[in-house]
């Protein structure tokens, strides 16, 4: 609630303390860099250490406090853009902080339900919160008349008790022990994990930007733009229903419910860049879907793959893999819309069946 409520406003709140838009290029790319890349730090610096749960805490008590104190922006005068780019980049350097360490605590609390089941139901909670923050923000900017800060300020309240919720959780469920991590601390990653986050990558590389798919609708008159941020709300929950279902599978049937990712990534291009609205529509969903099982089922099979102690770092790394695929797919999206969408669709296709050969790899070395 608390990160994506920001996110909803950033660029037009940026633009209301005088950025250009190369300045909210620049600000929101540096955050989703730092995001990905520190996350190569902040893994191992977990496993290493063991200190899963004071990393958790700083990167989500970051989120926490930069998000509300962009509320005082406005009133800082000429410093208020600069203080703004300052605590997005910060926000984001806090969930690279706590996103390994976080992960590797969901795959040990979650061994005792199924893996599938955990990371599922964290992003089907996840979904809540994005799809109830921004929600939240637009309500209260329209309460408020227009002003942004108000809404800003508000979002300290599910953060605070998000942070009640996070200490009340670390004096019940221990992380796990100092001495049994440094037991594999300096192992390498194995090799299974690497083809898994070659294949992942593909996949991530072969789907669609929901920014493509919007500037798509948009352009063909399919949607009006109103109708875009319904359509978003639409993927999100789409992206829930997808990872409680492909979680649950996982559990009952195993890695081999995987395959439908990269199924999914080819299929939503073909439909989401036609020129009928309901193929539009139906395009969208399976998107959505397909984001769904990339954030929680894949997950899953990175625990199950890799040794407990070494975790942290195979999810830092694995983010890292997805973030350059997640850049580079955009770009040649961007790329080859101009030129055709045929050629566009026909390589994103081949982009998912390149993932379904390194996913068949991985999963005869298990």
């Amino acid at each position: 609630m608390v990160y994506e409520g920001a996110r909803s406003i950033t660029g037009p709140m940026l633009a209301g303390l005088g950025a250009s838009a190369l300045v909210v290029g620049l600000v929101t790319g540096a955050g989703e860099a730092a995001a990905l890349l520190l996350r190569l730090w902040s893994g191992p610096f977990a496993d290493r250490t063991a200190r899963y749960w004071a990393l958790t805490i700083t990167g989500y008590g970051l989120t926490a406090v930069c998000v509300p104190l962009l509320a005082l922006a406005p009133v800082l005068g000429g410093a208020g853009l600069a203080v703004a780019a300052v605590l997005i980049v910060a926000e984001r350097i806090g969930k690279a902080i706590r996103s390994p360490a976080k992960s590797a605590l969901l795959a040990e609390a979650a061994g005792a339900v199924g893996r599938g089941r955990g990371f599922a139901v964290h992003k089907a909670l996840d979904q809540v919160g994005a799809f109830a923050g921004p929600l939240l923000v637009a309500g209260l900017i329209t309460l408020a008349a227009g002003a942004v800060w108000p809404a800003l300020a508000a979002l300290a309240i599910p953060g605070a008790a998000a942070m009640i919720l996070l200490i009340w959780m670390r004096r019940r469920f221990p992380a796990p022990a100092a001495k049994e991590t440094g037991a594999t601390a300096g192992q390498r990653l194995p090799r299974r994990f690497h083809w898994f986050a070659v294949s992942a990558g593909a996949a991530t590389g072969g789907l669609l930007t929901f920014g493509l798919i919007s500037y798509h609708a948009s352009q063909t008159g399919r949607l009006p733009i109103a109708a875009v941020p319904v359509l978003y709300a639409g993927a999100m929950a789409a992206a829930a229903v997808a990872a409680l279902a492909s979680g649950h599978l996982y559990d009952r049937w195993g890695a081999r419910v995987l395959y439908a990712l990269p199924a999914l990534g080819a299929a939503a291009p073909a439909l989401a860049l036609s020129g009928g609205t309901a193929a539009i529509v139906t395009g969208t969903l399976l998107w959505g879907a397909a984001t769904g099982v990339q954030d929680s089922t894949v997950k899953a099979l990175v625990a199950d793959l890799v040794p407990a102690p070494r975790r942290a770092t195979a999810y830092g790394v694995f983010a890292a893999v997805q973030g350059v695929a997640l850049l580079g797919g955009g770009v040649l999206a961007g790329a080859l819309y101009d030129r055709s969408i045929t050629t566009l669709v026909v390589v994103l296709a081949g982009a998912q069946l390149f993932s379904v050969i390194c996913l068949a790899a991985t999963l005869r070395m298990r």
